[in-house]
């Protein structure tokens, strides 16, 4: 499976994606009588939907989900809390009631549950009694804000306004016959009914309604799941792109001198170009360099700054901040010298210091030459190199600057793309060291190689790759 393509992986796998979008929405709008704007820097939760219909698996994909995101803080909503309580003529026919069909649900209560929790607010839900029908027979569940919300029903897909809130959208898709199997298994065993009744109410209200209003909510979808719980590769494929998203939020949390720049669309489109192994020399060097800029200009926000006035050409005061004047970049050969010129553009007539490391093996590395400016404890370093991958020849280098009376909190290391584990060596060892990344990837190979990477930047920037 190592030389496969994600393409086919997901191709073998039997899932089927179509487009989905992982970036968390920036939706600041207030709706009124609902959710307000979330406060300034707050995270919002990564929201999955997972319809089908009834029996179809999807308590089970979504039990298998949480049980390997278990180190993220995950919250299951399930649409059948929002039945509307059945009034007294519907309970004498209680029987003749379709539960499958959208209007037995309270879509305005769950779209406001659902707006909450989205904007990082507690919200209650109600406990549905299905011996009552009524939803105020028990005590509301109080959920809080997490990382990731599941919202699990048969037609979590049906209003365009809940699937507005969804960053990916899952139809577990699994054979009528399979359905209905279980479905009689379950209302026999669970709930107590005969099989007589089972079949009048599948015929009556569960086929119709999955016909009518189920299925044509599976065009909505971002994945479709053959055969529900049944299919482990493609939830470990969803599981996996999940943490892509997540894992640099993660990562932020526990190392708080860990900042990635905040993804754009214009950013994933420059990350796809220089990662595209089609992509030419010009193209590489040129969205680097762009993507090289934000970084270090998001860098150099960190850097102190003293409050400066100045009188403005219409003769008033303007309050503003001074730059920081001790300052130098300090480049690892040869691959941070992509750099140099990134922030030589930011920070006029800046000093620039080198560093080699010779790599000797995948563990082993040895320091070769080094010139750095004289005052250079006295100055606050950014430390620029592209990739960070196992952290070895970045500690050697942090290593060396703290060697040259360096304070570590003066030290902000810059680079494009950063492999967690190379970020758990570097943050462990200098905590008060600040890095500043564009991305963080899914991990290192057996190879040591990060992925899913952009190859040799150095080679592909300098133009020295085989090609």
């Amino acid at each position: 499976m190592g030389s496969q393509t994600v393409e086919e992986m997901i191709h073998a796998s039997g899932v089927h994606f179509s487009g989905f979008h992982l970036g968390s929405r920036d939706s600041c709008t207030a709706v009124e009588g609902r959710a307000t704007a979330p406060a300034e820097n707050v995270k919002q939760p990564f929201l999955i939907g997972v319809a089908g219909g009834s029996a179809s698996g999807k308590t089970t994909v979504c039990d298998m989900i949480i049980k390997q995101l278990r180190d993220q803080r995950v919250v299951l909503v399930n649409q059948d809390s929002f039945y509307h309580n059945l009034k007294a003529d519907e309970l004498k026919k209680v029987h003749e009631y379709n539960f499958d069909h959208p209007d037995a649900f309270d879509t305005e209560q769950l779209l406001s549950a659902m707006e909450r929790l989205k904007h990082a607010q507690a919200v209650d839900i109600p406990l549905y009694d299905f011996k009552s029908y009524k939803n105020e027979v028990f005590p509301a569940r109080r959920v809080n804000p997490s990382d990731v919300i599941i919202l699990e029903g048969i037609l979590v897909f049906h209003d365009q306004r809940v699937r507005d809130l969804m960053n990916m959208k899952i139809f577990v898709d699994t054979d009528a016959d399979v359905r209905l199997a279980r479905r009689i298994k379950r209302d026999t065993v669970e709930k107590d009914r005969d099989i007589a009744t089972v079949l009048d109410q599948y015929s009556k209200f569960v086929k119709p309604a999955f016909d009518d209003f189920i299925l044509p909510t599976k065009k909505y979808a971002d994945i479709i799941i053959p055969r529900g719980g049944d299919n482990d590769v493609a939830v470990d494929l969803i599981v996996q792109h999940i943490r892509t998203k997540l894992g640099q939020h993660n990562l932020c949390k526990i190392y708080p001198n860990l900042y990635v720049i905040q993804s754009t669309f214009q950013i994933r489109g420059m990350h796809t170009l220089i990662r595209d192994a089609q992509t030419t020399k010009h193209d590489f060097v040129f969205y680097s360099d762009r993507l090289i800029r934000l970084v270090v200009e998001h860098g150099l926000g960190h850097l102190p700054f003293t409050e400066k006035q100045v009188i403005t050409p219409t003769g008033s005061v303007y309050t503003g901040v001074d730059f920081c004047k001790r300052l130098c970049g300090v480049s690892v050969i040869r691959s941070g010298e992509s750099m140099e010129n990134a922030l030589r553009a930011c920070c006029k007539g800046i000093k620039i210091g080198k560093i080699l490391i010779h790599r000797e093996g995948d563990n082993g590395q040895q320091l070769i030459y080094e010139k750095l400016p004289n005052d250079i404890s006295d100055r606050h370093v950014l430390l620029l190199d592209p990739i960070l991958g196992t952290g070895n020849s970045a500690v050697q280098a942090i290593s060396l600057l703290i060697k040259k009376g360096v304070p570590e909190p003066n030290i902000i290391f810059l680079n494009l793309i950063s492999a967690p584990q190379g970020v758990h060596v570097v943050c462990k060892r200098f905590p008060r060291l600040k890095i500043v990344t564009s991305e963080i990837e899914i991990g290192l190979n057996k190879d040591y190689r990060v992925i899913p990477g952009m190859g040799e930047f150095g080679d592909r920037y300098f133009g020295t790759d085989d090609d």
